[in-house]
């Protein structure tokens, strides 16, 4: 027999008999039962323990007396884990009285035993309701009780703890604990792609879209707004030109100019795509929203009049319902369909000034900015709400892929991020660029959306990791203020950016060093 007290590993924190005994469980639970068999002979370690053996035994035997006793002779079980392993072993016993026909021995254990055990009056509920539903239709096929008697020797490994049993697992659950707390570390990793475990993980910022590959340079005044497409393969830009830009993405990564959009009197400071991507929201201070058709780059409705005053748009996820925000107090919030027809309306003295609007992707949660400094969150559901005030200006909204976040961007020159569902006492909060007077607009993204990019009235892009509070990147090229900024949801590696210097930069990885002018 192996002795239990020899250590292995560089640091000797590691009981050789432990890791061996994990082994031989990985190996069974991975089919190799002649591998898993031959270690424990060749080692003289047993993947089950004598005790556990022992219980097993008489399971298989079905001595439930000898079960319950020997249950009350493990000191390694806590009352709970006692009470929950014995009502297993007691609900085994009970149907199988009940299926040999042994109605009052069955009666007899759920008063007298099963119901005194804490485990919940809704099981010891469903076992009487069994005995009642039963009747007259009994079981007798011993085959049918063997499988059961397996299935509670599975259940019984995992409600008694270690050492008498190794938790299911264990080695796959080390291995990725290890590897999960690798990747939470590394403050450039942008894939999804898995991680291998050959070698300790780290990613370089070649991960991240630190160069300029490509600068869009149609729009003919300060570019005000980006946003890339649900699907990754259109970038949408508004300008102070009155004009807003569809742009192709091509298999290459570079964009290409598709369509021109030119209906628009005044300057475009927002845009929106519809979920399915089919079709854009634009809007604009003094300005109607209209919506285009993508694939034609034709106006298909107009909502609103040029005394409307939208802020700001967004649409919810069935691609048919959208809302728009105010910046008339006696406007504010309207929903509407594709058609034009008003669904809903938030008006009056509780609906102020609204400067930005945002649905989350799973179309749960209607969040606003208004009055400068409150956000308003919204259960469309439930018709509840709450408020989260901040004490500085609120530039800017953007929600996570996932729902569960948002993020605003302040003129205290910091980005504040609050969990939607209200968890958060104080939100994280990201420094280091640059807002005092301006609109910058920020958002998620990378892989699983656990990166922060944002604008500056600094003419230069910042790069957060989630986790972080100071930037991981800082990206310059722009001449003037970068206005806002967009992550493409698709690809983890591009990035937009949209200054008054009239251009739109593409932010690729670090190996891609072709720059592709005068679009």
């Amino acid at each position: 027999m192996e002795n239990s007290t020899t250590m292995i590993g560089s640091k000797g924190v590691i009981k050789k008999h432990e890791f061996v005994r994990i082994l031989i469980q990985c190996l069974y639970s991975l089919g190799y039962d002649k591998s898993a068999s031959c270690l424990e002979s060749e080692s003289g370690i047993s993947y089950k323990s004598s005790e556990f053996k022992l219980l097993e035994s008489l399971v298989v035997g079905a001595d439930w007396e000898g079960c319950i006793d020997n249950l009350y002779g493990i000191k390694e079980l806590t009352d709970e884990q006692r009470d929950t392993a014995l009502f297993l072993v007691s609900k085994q016993y009970f149907v199988e009285c009940l299926g040999q026909g042994d109605d009052s021995l069955a009666l007899s254990l759920l008063r007298k035993q099963i119901s005194k055990l804490k485990v919940g009056r809704e099981k010891v509920h469903m076992l009487a309701f069994g005995l009642l539903s039963l009747g007259t239709n009994k079981v007798h096929d011993d085959n049918g009780f063997q499988e059961l008697r397996k299935y509670l020797i599975n259940e019984l490994e995992q409600v008694i703890p270690p050492p008498i049993t190794v938790p299911d697992k264990r080695l796959e659950h080390l291995v990725e604990t290890v590897a999960a707390s690798q990747v939470n570390s590394c403050i450039y990793h942008n894939s999804l792609d898995p991680v291998s475990i050959y070698k300790d993980h780290r990613c370089g910022r070649d991960q991240l879209p630190t160069e300029t590959v490509q600068i869009l340079s149609a729009h003919k005044n300060e570019v005000w707004f980006v946003q890339f497409s649900n699907n990754g393969n259109y970038l949408a830009s508004s300008s102070s030109d009155c004009t807003a830009i569809i742009w192709k993405v091509l298999e290459d990564s570079k964009l290409v100019l598709e369509h021109t959009l030119k209906s628009h009197q005044n300057p475009v400071s927002f845009v929106a795509w519809s979920p399915d991507d089919t079709m854009l929201l634009t809007c604009g201070n003094s300005e109607v929203l209209r919506l285009w058709d993508v694939e034609t780059g034709t106006c298909k409705h107009t909502f609103g009049d040029n005394g409307f005053l939208v802020s700001s748009c967004a649409w919810f996820p069935d691609s048919n319902r959208l809302v728009c925000g105010s910046s008339d107090p006696k406007k504010g919030i309207c929903m509407w369909d594709c058609e034009g027809n008003e669904i809903k309306a938030w008006r009056g003295i509780r609906m102020p000034k609204i400067s930005d609007i945002a649905v989350t992707p799973n179309g749960e949660y209607l969040i606003s900015i208004f009055s400068d400094r409150d956000i308003r969150i919204l259960n469309v559901g439930m018709n509840t709400e709450r408020v989260i005030s901040e004490e500085h200006p609120i530039t800017s909204l953007s929600v996570s892929g996932d729902s569960k976040y948002l993020i605003v961007s302040l003129n205290s020159q910091e980005i504040h991020m609050w969990d939607v569902e209200g968890c958060f006492e104080k939100p994280l909060r990201y420094k280091g660029h640059r807002q005092h007077k301006y609109v910058i607009r920020s958002c998620f993204g990378g892989a699983n959306g656990m990166f922060i990019a944002s604008g500056s009235e600094n003419s230069q892009v910042y790069i957060w990791n989630r986790r972080i509070s100071d930037p991981v990147e800082v990206l310059s090229g722009h001449s003037m203020t970068v206005n806002c900024v967009s992550w493409n949801p698709k690809r983890h590696q591009m990035l937009a950016s949209a200054s008054d210097d009239q251009t739109i930069r593409i932010w690729g990885p670090q190996s891609e060093k072709a720059c592709s002018k005068g679009l």
